[in-house]
């Protein structure tokens, strides 16, 4: 194994148990001194409330680290197939330790926080984070799918609110709602037309036959199958969104004014 696979290996392992650490330890610490409704919560709340405090973390680590890399990585946008994958890779390796405890701890906590669509979900991403840890492949590609971890602080903010007895028509909470739909939007449909249009860009050059078919399944089918989920998630999030403005637009309509009379 040559010493930058080492380092790779070494990355993985650490953010594995980085995140089982912020999981059981920090979280609970911290939620306690910055939320005193956490210690009201049940204990399978508490469960996904510490999950979701992981996630968040994650999500921003990574995804600032994918935007430099998309900005700022010039040989991995311009060979977005066999390009320098080295900070792709510290990238990936990060997000593997994370998705690794995460399934854990899915696994472990299934009554309070398991999830058939997220296994699905994980398991896709680190078949294909294999190929592109492994041999190097497809690094504009791995970076590029992880934008979509910026559309899960808005999510676990939602959720937060809600926990903590925010009702769904709450000013706070409506416009949480807002922007984490219009952010999930942007971040894992939106750029949907990008990311496949540079697939197709790439597929049938010479470049793409020296991808081994392993690597080529592993690619397409995990982007086919994650964005699947995510039209799905979408679909769920905007029927969501719907239900609570016409909620607070019947509420509106029907409030009383002070002349007696209605909106």
């Amino acid at each position: 194994m040559d010493p930058f696979s080492q380092l790779i290996l070494i990355i993985s392992v650490t953010s594995f148990f980085t995140f089982q650490w912020l999981f059981h330890r920090v979280s609970p610490w911290l939620s306690v001194r910055i939320s005193p409704g956490f210690l009201g919560l049940s204990d399978k709340q508490k469960v996904e409330w510490n999950s979701r405090t992981v996630s968040t973390f994650h999500a921003l680590l990574v995804g600032i680290f994918c935007l430099y890399i998309l900005f700022f990585d010039d040989a991995v946008n311009e060979d977005p197939v066999w390009g320098d994958p080295t900070l792709v890779k510290t990238n990936v390796a990060i997000t593997t330790g994370y998705l690794i405890s995460d399934l854990l701890l899915i696994f472990y906590y299934w009554k309070a926080i398991g999830d058939k669509f997220f296994v699905v979900h994980h398991l896709a991403a680190l078949y294909a984070y294999y190929y592109v840890l492994g041999q190097g492949m497809l690094p504009y590609f791995a970076n590029f799918r992880l934008l979509a971890e910026f559309s899960t602080p808005c999510v676990n903010q939602r959720w937060f609110f809600e926990v903590l007895g925010y009702p769904k028509s709450s000013r706070p909470n409506m416009a949480n709602g807002v922007a984490m739909a219009v952010v999930f939007f942007l971040v894992r449909i939106g750029v949907m037309p990008v990311y496949y249009s540079r697939m197709y860009a790439v597929y049938g050059t010479e470049a793409f036959y020296l991808v081994p078919w392993g690597g080529r399944v592993a690619w397409i089918c995990s982007s086919i199958c994650l964005d699947i989920m995510n039209i799905m998630w979408m679909h769920k999030i905007a029927r969501g969104c719907y239900k609570v403005l016409r909620s607070a637009q019947r509420s509106k309509a029907g409030a009383p004014q002070e002349n007696g009379k209605m909106d």
